[in-house]
This record gives C-alpha cells, sequence and structure tokens, in this order.
C-alpha cells in the first residue's frame, strides 16, 4: 500500500535512506552519507514523501518536490519485485511529467529509470560529491 508518510514514519524512512545510500552508492565515501543523515532526518517531515509499506513494514519511499524526485529507496531486499515501479507510477499518476539526477555510476538506477521511459536530459556533477550524474527527464 502507498500512502503519505506520517511523522511516526520518519526514523524508519531516514534509516532506509542511509542504508540504501550506503549500498547502492558505494563508489562515494561512507562517512559522506552518516555526516548528512541528521540533516535528512531534519527535513524529511517537511517533505513530500510517499511511503510503500506492507506487513513487513516501510518497504521503500518516494519524495516529490513539484516535478522533482529527489529520491527514490528501496530495501534492498525487496528490490526488484515490483515495489520502485509502483512508487514511480504513484508518482507519475500524481504529476504531468517528471524530472531527476542521478549517478551515472548508479548503473542499477540508471537502468530502472530507462525501463521506467526517463530519457537523459544532461550530464552534469554533483557539486558535493564531485560525482557525474544525469538529469533525467519522463514525460507522458
Amino acid at each position: 500500500m502507498i500512502r503519505r508518510a506520517q511523522e511516526q514514519d520518519i526514523d524508519a524512512v531516514a534509516e532506509l535512506w542511509l542504508d540504501t545510500n550506503l549500498k547502492a552508492h558505494d563508489f562515494i565515501p561512507a562517512r559522506y552519507w552518516k555526516a548528512n543523515f541528521e540533516e535528512v532526518k531534519a527535513v524529511l517531515p517537511q517533505a513530500e514523501l510517499y511511503i510503500y509499506r506492507d506487513e513487513e513494514g516501510i518497504q521503500g519511499f518516494i519524495g516529490l518536490s513539484g516535478d522533482y524526485i529527489p529520491g527514490i529507496f528501496v530495501r534492498s531486499g525487496r528490490q526488484s519485485q515490483g515495489v520502485g515501479r509502483q512508487l514511480m507510477d504513484f508518482a507519475k499518476g500524481a504529476r504531468g511529467h517528471l524530472r531527476l539526477s542521478v549517478y551515472q555510476k548508479n548503473v542499477r538506477a540508471v537502468r530502472f529509470y530507462l525501463r521506467e521511459g526517463f530519457a537523459v536530459q544532461r550530464e552534469g556533477r554533483d557539486e558535493n560529491t564531485g560525482e557525474a550524474e544525469y538529469e533525467m527527464v519522463w514525460k507522458p
């Protein structure tokens, strides 16, 4: 089930954010993610977040900021089981078009976005990490 995140979800969402970033972005030092954890946790309650929850708890979430997706995160044990696709379908249904940035080295995520109909609009560099990234767009 997908629903808007509530205050009691924030701790679990923040932990999922950290765990997923550490595993998906092993090309960025772990200290970067850990150093940003408290700041991210503090701003999560103000964000437009939607969680995918089942009987075992929160399995994933997506953030929306207008037509921009700041992040989509799926628990590592639930990846490639349709959770990300359901979250993305939810976002597509809520917005007329979508944008996002993804690290080029995160090949699994890039493939997911391409399968979901996103196209690379331009290449750039994340000023915080120095890593190359794609800006991708989806239009129906």
